[in-house]
């Protein structure tokens, strides 16, 4: 059994040819596969090879991509405008002499704004800009290896858990198969006590509609198909947990299914008891799609 989650992180880092490259990967619940990426400038072309890679090791969910890199040596120190600099400390000069104000500091007109400015990107050579792509689907390929690998690890504490609810179906089955309201002679009194009431609100009513409206009350009052239908599907949802990875939307049709019969064996019984198990079920089917949910 080799389920995935759809939800889990990883983050994964590494030094390349004098440039630190980090990838963090999120993953959500997703009814497909959806990546959206934020790129540091200059590597936009990257998205199309990086979104191939998520399709290789996932099937679905949504998916948070951040990209860092680091070049250190790659960006150019902070350029000073020579010519503003002169300019204020021109105007900082005779503002000292013409109002006595303190004299102005190196630091001071170093901190205005547009002397220093920002350091910049310093253009790869095509050669080195390959690399640096190479190196960065390389990390991606690591960083998505090891989500997989974080997805596996919940998807089998998922399987653990769908595993012990699909138990509690069996269980409850069981339960009103056995159940003393389904025996003939409970079945039979049931049956005559209902007949009874029909009898007394239409006295009037021929013998073959009269035979005809015990026979629906008998067939309405058996929940056997519900119950068989309910088993095979507990059986069909192990296969599938066998089967492993890529299930979570047959195992979400199959809960479908489940709580279609759940609610006809609630709607159909006509003893407390019945009703009672019919609820649980209701319960347990509720929680089993929840866990569904987050399986890929």
């Amino acid at each position: 059994m080799s389920l995935q989650s759809m939800t889990g992180f990883a983050r994964h880092l590494r030094n390349s040819d004098g440039a630190q490259v980090s990838w963090e990967v999120k993953s959500v619940n997703g009814k497909g596969l959806d990546v959206r990426f934020r790129l540091p400038p200059g590597l936009e072309l990257i998205e199309p090879k990086a979104r191939a890679l998520f399709c290789q090791h996932f099937k679905r969910g949504n998916f948070q991509a951040a990209l860092t890199v680091d070049r250190g040596a790659g960006i150019a120190k902070g350029i000073v405008n020579e010519p503003l600099l002169k300019e204020l400390a021109a105007v900082a000069a005779r503002l000292r002499e013409d109002y006595g104000l303190a004299a102005s500091t190196p630091e001071g007109l170093m901190s205005l704004r547009g002397v220093l400015e920002a350091p910049q990107e310093v253009a790869l050579a095509p050669e080195d800009q390959q690399k640096l792509e190479e190196a960065v689907l390389a990390v991606l390929d690591e960083t998505l290896t090891q989500l997989a690998a974080n997805r596996k690890a919940e998807g089998r504490a998922l399987g653990e858990i769908v595993t012990v609810q699909l138990a509690a179906i069996e269980m409850l089955v069981e339960q009103a198969r056995l159940d003393p309201s389904r025996t003939l002679d409970a079945v039979r009194e049931r049956l005559a006590a209902q007949v009874s009431l029909l009898i007394d609100a239409a006295p009037t009513l021929d013998e073959s509609r009269l035979h005809m409206e015990a026979a629906f009350l008998a067939t309405k009052a058996d929940v056997q198909e519900e119950l068989d239908r309910l088993e095979i599907h507990v059986a069909a949802a192990r296969d599938l947990l066998r089967e492993g990875n890529g299930i979570g939307r047959k195992l979400d049709f199959l809960t479908q299914e489940f709580n279609r019969e759940a609610n006809t064996l609630c709607s159909k019984a006509n003893a407390p008891s019945i009703t009672s198990i019919g609820l649980d079920l209701k319960a347990v089917v509720d929680q089993l799609r929840e866990q569904i949910q987050n399986l890929e």
